[in-house]
């Protein structure tokens, strides 16, 4: 099995030394690209046997393949300038402007890849290090192919220190405790809005293979799974990462999920299972809010998120997912949004975050939020995660792990109220206005109460302790 680990640190030198990467960011978009079209071709591989009449989309002479000759796949092949051109002016644009016309649907991700990202390294030698330290990977093999897990985690823990690239990245722990709650079963269609890397989808493959019972139910299961991302990086990572998964056409589209107009979705459209962390404190682009009814258009792009995940889920349909504390509460069209939640779903669980589990990147106290569209809300169970003993905050270096959420997973079906846990009627909420942020009430300061009696007493004990201290500083002056 190739060390993947080493494997890693050994790119990551050589892209250092290389004067075109600018900063983290494009580092990760270059190994992406990269990474992209060596397990594209490898599965490609795969697919030729298993099927005699599959046919490649990439053109032979631009495929990753292991033979003489080959422009990435032979290590002793093209090098400096010369493959350097080969991929700035004849990979780039071959790829860009691939054929459709034959309804391949692996040839349509290939193209939405190569039009959103570029080949930011200026050195042909550096490109040549780095092809043939992929080289070392076959994803065809069980073992190497398992090991990407360690990969993508490694680029995963990158993305949180490349500035607004963080931004895509939700901790595993949260990822897997939503999905593990929420439960989806085969058959039902799982749909992520704004699905980044591609984290949660992952996750849901990965439980509902566990439930297939064979390669022809897991292969209908999983074009179940579906995804929108708008920025080509994430787009690309969630791409390479369902292809892994055993997704051969990874059903992602490369687009806003906020720029359809509301109206124009049919019950065809809806979905069973809603699994997401929309991005929040962000300003919606291109005017995307007048898609929405006027009653609901703000710039704030979690509210919009809520409405349309709302909007989405079918009768009976289900949702997990992360709101950061500003979605809880506010008035205005906030408040319209929460009344909107409340009345068209039963909102059943809360779970409240520390408010570094998205560090580094966003120091906001985040929620999960678990409804079930269908029927109103009538009472919500609020659970507040806490630090582990003797830690103070969560970082890049300790962070939240899913066992953590084990005693969560154990109340989930046996709920009672507790030092973490609390139940709140739905009618206290709406006198609230939908307020929902709504503090442990075990850790509210009680108000003590006095009879006159007791306060005259307070009193005098308080006048009997103020002449002490002045008698004892007229002494002090004496």
């Amino acid at each position: 099995m190739a060390n993947i680990s080493g494997i890693m640190d050994g790119i990551r030198r050589i892209m250092w030394q290389d004067t075109g990467l600018n900063g983290d960011a494009q580092r990760l978009e270059q190994l992406g690209w990269m990474l992209f079209l060596k397990i594209f071709s490898d599965k490609d591989k795969e697919l030729e046997l298993l099927d005699e009449k599959y046919k490649s989309p990439i053109p032979k002479k631009y495929h990753w393949v292991k033979e003489k000759g080959n422009w990435a796949g032979d290590d002793e092949g093209i090098t400096g300038d010369k493959l350097l051109e080969f991929v700035d002016r004849r990979l780039f644009p071959a790829l860009r402007n691939i054929d459709l016309s034959v309804g391949n649907g692996r040839a349509y991700i290939v193209r939405e890849v190569f039009e959103g990202n570029n080949n930011y390294m200026k050195s042909g030698i550096n490109i040549r290090k780095v092809l043939n330290k992929l080289n070392e990977i076959d994803f065809n093999v069980a073992k190497d192919r398992h090991a990407f897990g360690e990969l993508y985690e490694s680029i995963l823990k990158d993305l949180q220190s490349a500035g607004k690239s963080g931004e895509f990245y939700t901790p595993r722990a949260v990822t897997q405790f939503i999905t593990d709650m929420v439960n989806p079963k085969p058959g039902e269609v799982i749909y992520d809005p704004a699905c980044g890397t591609g984290g949660f989808l992952t996750c849901a493959v990965e439980k509902l293979k566990a439930q297939a019972k064979n390669i022809e139910k897991r292969q209908a299961i999983l074009k179940n799974v579906r995804g929108s991302e708008y920025k080509p990086l994430p787009y690309l990572l969630a791409t390479t990462n369902l292809i892994l998964h055993d997704i051969e056409v990874p059903n992602i589209k490369f687009e806003d999920a906020l720029s359809r107009e509301y109206i124009s979705y049919r019950e065809k459209d809806r979905v069973d299972v809603i699994l997401a962390n929309p991005p929040f404190g962000g300003i919606v682009a291109n005017s995307y809010e007048n898609n929405f009814p006027q009653t609901f258009r703000t710039k704030e792009s979690a509210d919009l998120f809520l409405i349309l995940m709302i909007h989405l889920l079918k009768q009976g349909g289900r949702a997990g997912i992360v709101l950061p504390d500003g979605s809880l509460t506010g008035d205005g069209i906030k408040q319209r949004v929460r009344q909107r939640l409340l009345e068209e779903c039963n909102l059943h669980t809360i779970i409240r975050l520390p408010n570094s589990v998205f560090q580094p990147y966003a120091n906001v106290s985040t929620n999960l939020l678990f409804f079930e569209k269908g029927k109103p809300t009538k009472n919500i169970w609020y659970y507040e995660h806490q630090l582990p003993e003797g830690q103070k905050a969560y970082n890049k270096t300790r962070p939240i792990k899913i066992e953590e959420l084990n005693p969560i997973k154990e109340w989930w079906n046996n709920r009672k109220e507790g030092d973490q846990s609390w139940k709140v009627n739905v009618k206290s909420i709406i006198e609230r206005n939908y307020d929902l942020d709504i503090k442990n009430p075990t850790k509210q300061e009680k108000v003590i109460e006095y009879n006159s009696v007791e306060l005259l007493s307070l009193l005098e004990q308080s006048f009997d302790k103020s002449n002490k201290i002045l008698a004892a500083l007229r002494k002090a002056k004496g």
